[in-house]
């Protein structure tokens, strides 16, 4: 049995606005209905395929597990991390929970934000790196390149590929200027580095003793000192905090000579930039790749996306434009600029404009609310309630608030008193009372929130009680 690792963080700048700090790329649904994380993990699961075993950020395990469950998927464990300190600590800690069960146990280790239309392909190329890897080989694969590519790293083979075969690696690549890379993709021994990797538990541990020996004391210390969390394993802040941020490429890969490479020629993108989406989301013969809700008249080679219903989109005599419509934020770039995007979340944050990393949806572990208007004293939200869950108890210091059900069926409390409010009735919430939602039923529960008050921010709440068991600060 392989056990899939998917290391689930990630900054998103470069797919602002649709991507951010708060819900980057991997939980979008980008080019399907499912997200990136979700095909990651069906991917990754079948008869060779054990429980994935994820690492991720304490702001992002609710939505791991909402994921997982609707994309049928029970993890195995999930790990959080304290802070995000790169990959080689993250599959330090990986490797260190899976050899805790068996130490020869087969570790796949993959980002959660990558595309990968051939599911099929990829188990077969995984299959191929397996014996490789059972003999203590650190196996990654390599991207047979499509186009002349500066974006990304490459693997230097020290042969040319042949029928997906292994091959023994000759070096690692840097991002290439344009005339290095070109030059790679006509020698045909190089591919594109996509920090995939397979080995066993004992090799890459092994591995970082002899190469990255600063990590093992502080990420072992993380694991155990960890904390168990409803269905998570906390690691330990103060022991993760020392450990060096550094990729796994640099502490570990780059120094190791015993790593194979198995080619992979089936199609795959890590949807680095807005270009790469364009590209994967199949423009027509004019080059135009658009969503629901745009129109394009006389335009060339240019992306439209309107993220929103409701927003129309319209682009005219546009030649080599990305233009990205969300509720909050709209960006309109040159398409040979896709990777300069991340600089315009950093202008933003420089300025402390909220769009820089807050997404418009505020996703939670009970469903998510957006804010649908912001006044001086006042603010209306729209909440989605999945079926089951129930807010905490909580109160308030500053604000009263009146509930209007839309869509379901919610179990409202109220001091002492508890009762069902159905569509088209309401509710009022008295500043510093006791109160819970709660969806009972099958079907999400909608509700418009209006709140009025001298303070509007999340953090004026006392939680009473919680299932989720998180500080008032979560």
């Amino acid at each position: 049995m392989i056990t899939p690792v998917l290391l689930c963080g990630g900054s998103g700048t470069r797919l602002w606005p649709l991507s951010r700090k708060s819900y980057p790329k991997q939980f979008a649904q980008l080019l399907e209905r499912d997200s990136l994380f979700q095909a990651s993990a069906q991917r990754l699961a079948g008869a060779d395929y054990a429980a994935p075993l994820v690492v991720t950020g304490s702001d992002f395990r609710f939505i791991v597990t909402q994921q997982l469950q609707a994309a049928g998927i029970d993890p195995g464990a999930i790990l959080i991390e304290p802070e995000g300190r790169n990959t080689a600590p993250a599959v330090l800690a990986a490797a260190l929970q899976v050899a805790r069960a068996d130490p020869e146990g087969l570790m796949l280790v993959a980002p959660s934000d990558h595309v990968v239309p051939d599911a099929a392909a990829f188990r077969a190329a995984v299959e191929a790196g397996v014996a490789e890897a059972r003999g203590g080989r650190l196996v990654t694969f390599g991207i047979t390149p499509t186009h002349a590519e500066t974006g990304y790293g490459y693997l230097e083979l020290s042969t040319a590929p042949e029928n997906g075969k292994p091959v023994p690696l000759a070096q690692f690549v840097e991002k290439p200027d344009a005339a290095r890379a070109q030059a790679m993709l006509d020698d045909g021994r190089h591919l594109w580095n996509a920090g995939i990797f397979l080995f066993r538990a004992c090799d890459i541990l092994d591995a970082f003793r002899t190469h990255a020996p600063q990590l093992i004391d502080p990420v072992s210390a993380a694991i155990e000192a960890a904390q168990a969390d409803l269905g998570f394993l906390r690691l330990d802040p103060k022991s993760w905090a020392q450990a060096e941020d550094i990729s796994i490429d640099y502490a570990v890969m780059e120094k190791a000579d015993n790593l194979s490479v198995v080619p992979f020629a089936a199609g795959w993108s890590d949807l680095g930039g807005w270009d790469a989406v364009w590209r994967e989301m199949g423009p027509d013969d004019r080059g135009v790749a658009s969503s629901d809700h745009t129109t394009a008249i006389d335009c060339r080679d240019t992306l439209l996306r309107s993220e929103a219903d409701g927003l129309e989109l319209v682009g005219i005599g546009l030649e080599n434009i990305i233009a990205v419509a969300m509720p909050d934020a709209v960006l309109v770039a040159d398409k040979s600029r896709a990777q300069d995007v991340k600089q315009a979340v950093a202008a933003l944050k420089e300025t402390s404009t909220l769009q820089a990393e807050a997404f418009p949806k505020d996703h939670r572990p009970w469903g998510w609310f957006e804010s649908l208007v912001i006044g001086q004293r006042f603010q209306v939200k729209r909440i989605l309630v999945n079926p089951g869950a129930a807010l905490s108890l909580q109160s308030h210091h500053h604000r009263s608030e009146h509930w209007i059900v839309v869509e379901g069926t919610a179990k409202v409390t109220v001091d002492d008193e508890v009762k069902l409010v159905t569509e088209n009735q309401s509710v009022y919430i008295p500043l510093g009372a006791v109160h819970r939602m709660e969806n009972p039923g099958k079907v999400p529960m909608v509700l418009i929130e209006v709140q009025t008050g001298s303070y509007l921010g999340e953090d004026d709440i006392i939680r009473y009680e919680d299932v989720y068991a998180r500080n008032e600060s979560e």
